[in-house]
């Protein structure tokens, strides 16, 4: 590869580093903002904890970074990907199924990567960093060891190459995860009541759901769904708020 190509591929790293970063203070810092008004001293005394999960998350925004610039330019200057931008290029029922097909992917890929930093020594080694958030705040939703923050960096780089997907597509996962990573850490349930025990709670994971497997660390290991937690019967129900943000109670 030529030194041009080089310092492109590394260009394009740094802005996507960048984006990714401010993403997640933009992000995280609405919420917690949000939290702060809605219930006031959320944060109390957690100021130290959130300097931990910032300085963590900016160390994993780097990580997830590298890998997307490099297939952001790959995409755009070479033609490496199976991105595409012409809405006619496939069926327009491909754009909904390749969204939850993506999901679903990374959900399982995440349980399971997830389950496997719980075993005693890597938990200690790699996971122990994230659950040092208590309680989690919407700041730690990027708070990784390195070496965690490198098993979920390369997930959804890695689909583009082997799945059609309009670019749109590809933004609205990357705005699924931000905002899934982020409302299920906050320290309160965003979503009404009427969702988190109705149907579409039964198997879509919010705050009250992944509450208690920061809690209770054996348990509720998914992302986006319910699903591998309840086949492999590691569900076990909400945690212990059930807070709808003042709305639709």
């Amino acid at each position: 590869m030529s030194q041009p190509a080089l310092i492109a591929m590394a260009a394009s790293s740094l802005v996507m580093i960048i984006i990714v970063a401010v993403r997640y203070l933009v992000t995280s810092g609405l919420f917690a903002l949000w939290g702060e008004r809605l219930r006031p001293g959320l944060h109390a005394g957690l100021g130290a904890q959130i300097r931990r999960e910032i300085g963590w998350s900016l160390l994993s925004a780097a990580i997830y970074g590298l890998p997307a610039g490099i297939v952001a330019w790959g995409w755009h200057e070479r033609g490496w990907t199976l991105i595409y931008q012409d809405a006619t290029a496939y069926p327009l029922w491909w754009m909904p199924v390749s969204f939850l097909l993506c999901l679903l992917i990374h959900d399982s890929w995440f349980y399971w990567t997830h389950r496997l930093m719980h075993r005693p020594a890597i938990f200690r080694a790699l996971h122990a960093v994230h659950h040092a958030s208590r309680p989690p705040t919407a700041w730690a939703a990027m708070s990784f060891h390195p070496g965690e923050a490198l098993t979920g960096a390369f997930v959804i780089p890695a689909l583009v190459f082997v799945i059609p997907l309009h670019i749109g597509v590809v933004l609205a996962v990357l705005v699924t995860m931000t905002l899934m990573g982020v409302t299920n850490h906050m320290g309160w349930e965003l979503f009404p009541t009427r969702l988190v025990h109705g149907r579409a709670g039964r198997w879509l994971i919010t705050a009250t759901h992944h509450q208690l497997h920061h809690d209770s660390y054996r348990c509720n290991y998914g992302l986006y769904f319910r699903l591998w937690d309840r086949l492999c019967r590691t569900d076990h129900g909400l945690g212990h708020f059930d807070r709808g943000g003042g709305r639709g109670q």
